[in-house]
């Protein structure tokens, strides 16, 4: 990276903060309860390690490959790494290496090889269970009726622990629409709190991202995904990554 480089990053960094700051403050919320998760994907190392030399300690990753390929490159400034994409089971060995959260978990036979890995490397592991809040059949993600059916099943598997919940959300530019799909994962997070489920927290609602973060923030995002407004545009449009026809931007 050449020092103009640098300083837009820099620049971009400082105002996804000041970003989250006033959403925060207007909503009477301390910014210190939502974190900024950066989204790397297609994002070379050196961008990703100057971030994290420079404040940043959480990033998201959506494809295996691309995961394997850069972390061991950025072990050295020791990130939080997420697994926040659509994770096949033959690829649960290889992503376990790497990351210490999983954001994406929608089925229990997933979540059941998931189980049985961690129980052969004799670990365990943070996940959020990932809910389809738009009904789009494009989307991964459990349908919102069936989220806690599916909390209480992976509940039962002793290496994984539900911290909560995320959502894609709706990629629209009519930003109420968008709302009512925030909304209605920290409805069901409020009713999963109540059922007091044994070995589940829903502490974190991982929702939100460049264009919408606002929104999120005001209806109980801690976790923010961004990426293009750090790191500009990419070369491949996000239905690469998310399966989805809309180019909206994480």
């Amino acid at each position: 990276m050449d020092k103009s480089q640098q300083e837009i990053l820099l620049a971009n960094l400082k105002t996804i903060h000041q970003r989250i700051k006033r959403s925060c403050e207007k909503s009477n919320r301390n910014p210190q309860e939502v974190r900024l998760l950066l989204a790397t994907k297609t994002v070379d190392t050196n961008r990703i390690n100057f971030a994290l030399e420079n404040g940043e300690n959480l990033i998201g990753e959506n494809k295996v490959q691309e995961l394997t390929q850069k972390c061991s490159d950025l072990e050295k400034n020791h990130p939080e790494v997420h697994f926040i994409g659509h994770l096949q089971s033959n690829k649960i060995k290889e992503v376990l290496k790497w990351v210490s959260c999983i954001q994406s978990i929608d089925r229990f036979s997933l979540a059941e090889k998931l189980q049985n890995r961690l129980a052969f490397e004799n670990k365990e592991i943070d996940v959020f269970i990932q809910v389809n809040t738009s009904y789009e059949e494009s989307k991964f993600g459990v349908c919102p009726e069936g989220v806690i059916e599916l909390v209480r099943k992976v509940s039962t598997l002793d290496r994984i622990h539900i911290k909560g919940l995320m959502t894609i959300g709706l990629f629209d530019s009519d930003l109420d629409k968008v709302r009512r799909c925030f909304r209605l994962l920290k409805r069901i997070q409020t009713e999963i709190d109540e059922l007091n489920i044994e070995n589940v927290e829903m502490k974190e609602l991982s929702m939100g991202m460049s264009g919408d973060l606002e929104v999120a923030i005001e209806e109980g995002a801690t976790i923010i995904r961004v990426g293009t407004a750090i790191f500009g545009k990419r070369i491949y449009p996000d239905s690469y990554y998310w399966n989805e026809s809309s180019n909206k931007s994480i």
